[in-house]
């Protein structure tokens, strides 16, 4: 789950910038390319994989999401990888670690994320991919805590996140500040792992079930 300095970039182009990548025994996270955009955008339009959101992105929504992902990889040293599929090469999402934008009673805090094309959904690999940017955020960076939210209704994450022990206290749950009220997404659960943890029953149980090759379903 180290970063792979020697990964070499895939024929769809030259990276946005420098960064490190990460690969997994099936997946590579790796820095965007700008012919990454048109699938971006199709992940993003998608109405099932936008399902628990409030709405689908408009292309013009997404190249601006885009480039401030790549700004945050650029500033920050981590952030949200492109997804490749390591046998294939297709890109099927994105993945990774962000600085959360909005104030709540549990910020400042690094979340762990994770947004999948359908035809990737059941294999595993969005606990894969979690648990390389997991690793890489408290083994490299060092950060003593990680957390991740969703809509109460998005029951396949919150199962992500309990593959990867993260621990939910239900008196944390709140309304996304950015989400009307009266919105039935507004209301969301939140998730955490410490770095103590991961190192723990979280990292150790995270590779034990990805090394048997039969990674939890996604």
């Amino acid at each position: 789950m180290a970063p792979s300095g020697g990964w070499r970039p895939s024929r769809r182009g030259v990276a946005f910038g420098s960064g490190h990548h990460l690969q997994t025994e099936r997946l590579v996270l790796r820095r965007w390319h700008e012919d990454d955009r048109d699938a971006f955008a199709a992940l993003n339009a998608d109405p099932l994989v936008m399902e628990h959101f409030p709405e689908p992105l408009t292309r013009e929504r997404s190249d601006l999401m885009l480039d401030a992902i790549d700004t945050a990889l650029e500033e920050n040293g981590f952030g949200i990888w492109a997804v490749e599929e390591l046998r294939s090469g297709a890109l099927i999402g994105f993945a990774g670690l962000a600085k959360v934008s909005f104030l709540a009673h549990f910020t400042p805090a690094v979340e762990v994320g994770w947004r999948l094309t359908p035809s990737a959904w059941g294999h595993g690999f969005a606990t894969e991919a979690a648990t390389a940017a997991l690793d890489y955020g408290f083994t490299t960076i060092r950060l003593a805590e990680v957390v991740s939210f969703t809509t109460t209704t998005n029951g396949r994450s919150i199962a992500v996140m309990e593959r990867l022990a993260m621990t939910h206290d239900p008196a944390e749950d709140f309304n996304h500040p950015q989400i009307a009220g009266s919105n039935p997404l507004s209301r969301y659960v939140l998730y955490r792992i410490s770095a103590e943890r991961w190192r723990g029953a979280g990292g150790r149980a995270a590779r034990r079930r990805l090394s048997r090759g039969s990674g939890p379903r996604r």
